[in-house]
């Protein structure tokens, strides 16, 4: 047994979270069960003053109860240097008040761990991380330039288009060769986002499903594949994908392996990475999910696997 860790959780309020899907309350659950201290706070406070990087903490316990998941204990101003761990685990979207806090954590780690460290979540934004893989990946456009789109989809024909910092399927289009809707989409776009956007060949492969695959430390721990309601050409669950079992290919653990030395490199103890057909869509680092799915298909238990890993690190 690890010695007792206090164990700070930087979330969307756990008010809000459904317990039935949400790995930021696996990994906590798993933290309670190990005999860990929780502290709960939302992104909006954390604080830097001369110097030094607190939030104001309540601790917290949890019970595996859907609709009474959790008690709050009374708020406390805490210096995030008291704390052991720093779970960094709000959703994106990845905008610049997620960068600031990455900004603040980084001025408390590693000397509290925070997972995932806080410079290289920065600077790994999921749809440009893995650009750095081009040979793993679908042909990829960034660009905020109209005509640079038009032509990428004369080249491809169908073409995926989405926010370049979205996240959970938000503004995900998926336009045909002879779409004529393009020019109107991209206006839209433009008022909505100053960010460029991506755009990917679109990979028909998808209707059979979107593979989530973990990885902790660097190493494939488990996968769910998400396959896309027939009426949309998303497959995140909650705007209606299906989780269901998967095992990985060989062409799967090919390129688990060949990302592996990057995340071990960059402190990513938590990853997901997207994988549809024989390629490579996004390398997940802010907040990826999926535990509980695997755990419930009678996969691995990964939030102890992650744990496993945070104490070793202790």
């Amino acid at each position: 047994m690890a010695q007792s860790l206090k164990v700070a959780v930087q979330m969307d309020h756990v008010s809000t979270i459904q317990i039935e899907g949400d790995s930021t309350f696996a990994m906590c659950l798993e933290a309670q069960n190990r005999g860990h201290h929780l502290f709960h706070y939302t992104p909006s406070q954390l604080s830097l003053r001369d110097g030094t990087v607190y939030a104001q903490m309540e601790p917290m316990v949890l019970r595996d109860t859907a609709g009474d998941h959790y008690t709050l204990g009374e708020g406390v101003r805490t210096d995030l240097s008291e704390m052991d761990v720093v779970l960094l685990r709000q959703d994106p979207p990845f905008d610049m008040s997620y960068i600031t806090s990455t900004h603040l954590l980084e001025r408390v780690h590693p000397q509290t761990l925070v997972v995932n460290d806080p410079a290289w979540v920065r600077n790994s934004p999921e749809k440009i991380f893995v650009t750095e893989f081009p040979d793993l990946m679908p042909e990829t456009l960034i660009t905020s330039d109209p005509e640079e789109i038009a032509a990428f989809r004369r080249d491809m024909g169908d073409i995926i288009i989405k926010p370049l910092y979205g996240n959970g399927g938000a503004g995900v289009f998926h336009l045909r060769a002879d779409d004529r809707n393009l020019s109107s989409l991209l206006e839209m776009f433009e008022s909505l986002y100053r960010e460029p956007l991506i755009a990917q060949r679109y990979l028909p492969a998808v209707r059979a499903g979107d593979k989530r695959i973990i990885l902790v430390d660097g190493e494939p721990v488990g996968a769910i594949n998400r396959v896309p309601a027939e009426t949309d050409a998303r497959s995140n669950m909650h705007v209606g994908g299906r989780a269901e079992p998967v095992d990985l290919t060989e062409r799967e653990r090919e390129i688990c392996a060949r990302i592996a030395p990057s995340l071990k490199e960059r402190g990513f103890l938590f990853v997901g990475i997207d994988v549809i057909g024989d390629v490579m869509t996004e390398i997940n680092v802010t907040s990826p999910t999926g535990i509980r799915e695997v755990a419930r298909f009678g996969g691995a238990d990964i939030a102890a696997l992650l744990w496993d890993a945070i104490e070793a690190r202790r």
